[in-house]
């Protein structure tokens, strides 16, 4: 038996969602026209359509505030790299705990003769309103997250729009890892952007959605034709559309408190082992599904592989695990040293991770960790 404590990185399809999709592979497998067209033509503009209110729904948005896109680093560079062209010149910010593809965007602006900031995070990774307040000015755009992809902190974004509007900017959000598992209202936490993924909430990989307030301009990364309001032009990944939008019908935040009430328990038994620290805040500002934790004197990459070869999957901060050979930027970020990078692991839950999984996943970790410490350079001192 595997146990796939891995959901951060992507969920298991819902067999409903497999299900819509292979109609749209099999039957009704035409693409979206115009107004006018053929049955096969109508009954995919109608998928993605109705796909497109679902989603507009969860979030309180207008179903014309939605384009689809093929994943999130597609929505972050249209996003990010669309508001600064529509500007033309100013300040765009990020915080230095972003996915990569965000940090990157930003940075490629700075290259490209935009003034590029990186804006500090405390020791649980929630943003530092004052360096925000700080380095706002001639600020076009601050990217940020609502739920940390690896320490799971859930940040303000209620302050952070109002600190950010207050100084004329628009706030772009990262939701991707918070969608479906916290609820989400446009409106409320009054963002001009945000992006959210299918493959996170069981549904396909490469679809994402990208809110666009209305009255928000920015300017598409690639010329094409007029669909998706000429922001995201060509062909329409029908299937995909359609299985997001189950996986969007399916949602149910009572999964949540349950991967919640599994989460802390999972942190206890964690923090039991010697030598453990977590990484990343407790309680509701923290993802209900993820699980961050450094142990002293192993690397996250030796405990991956061994608990692999024991039917355990999870993802490691250790620099060996990374392809740029780089320790975790998020635990760097908030202050942990290089030792508590490369000794972090990432355990994400899923609604179907159950009580007994959770217990086994630890009684895993423990043994492993402890027969690599025996065998470390540190000759087993704790």
């Amino acid at each position: 038996m595997v146990i796939y404590l891995d959901n951060a990185n992507t969920t298991k399809p819902d067999p409903e969602v497999i299900r819509v999709m292979l109609e749209y592979f099999e039957r009704k497998y035409g693409t979206p026209g115009g107004e006018f067209g053929h049955i096969f033509d109508e009954e995919s503009r109608e998928a993605v359509e109705e796909a497109r209110e679902k989603i507009a729904r969860e979030i309180n948005a207008s179903p014309e505030e939605i384009i689809f896109v093929s994943d999130e680093t597609e929505a972050d560079n249209l996003a990010i790299k669309g508001v600064a062209w529509a500007k033309g010149k100013g300040k765009v910010l990020a915080s230095k705990i972003e996915r990569k593809a965000i940090l990157n965007t930003v940075k490629r602006l700075g290259e490209w003769g935009f003034q590029a900031y990186e804006v500090s995070v405390d020791k649980e990774g929630f943003i530092n309103l004052d360096d925000l307040q700080g380095n706002l000015k001639d600020a076009i755009l601050f990217a940020t997250h609502l739920g940390n992809f690896e320490i799971g902190t859930i940040q303000d974004i209620k302050a952070i729009s109002e600190i950010v509007h207050d100084k004329g900017a628009l706030l772009y959000l990262d939701a991707n890892h918070a969608f479906g598992k916290v609820k989400i209202d446009v409106k409320k936490l009054d963002v001009d952007l945000m992006s959210i993924t299918a493959h996170l909430i069981h549904g396909p990989k490469g679809i994402a959605a990208l809110y666009i307030r209305d009255g928000v301009k920015l300017k598409p990364l690639l010329d094409g034709d007029v669909r998706e309001r000429g922001i995201r032009p060509g062909m329409i990944n029908v299937p995909a559309i359609a299985g997001f939008g189950k996986a969007v019908e399916l949602i149910n935040y009572d999964d949540a408190k349950r991967m919640a009430k599994l989460r802390d328990k999972l942190i206890d038994l964690l923090l039991g082992i010697p030598d453990t620290k977590l990484n990343g805040p407790r309680g509701e500002k923290r993802l209900p599904n993820n699980v961050n934790v450094s142990f002293a004197y192993v690397e996250g990459e030796s405990i991956l592989l061994h608990c692999d070869l024991r039917g355990l999957v999870f993802s490691t901060g250790s620099a060996c695990y990374s392809q740029e050979l780089l320790p975790s930027h998020v635990i760097r970020a908030i202050g942990g040293s290089f030792e508590d990078a490369h000794g972090s692991v990432r355990l994400s839950l899923s609604k179907w991770t159950t009580e007994e999984e959770i217990v086994k996943a630890y009684e895993i970790i423990r043994d492993v960790v402890e027969k690599l410490r025996e065998i470390s350079i540190y000759g087993g001192k704790r």
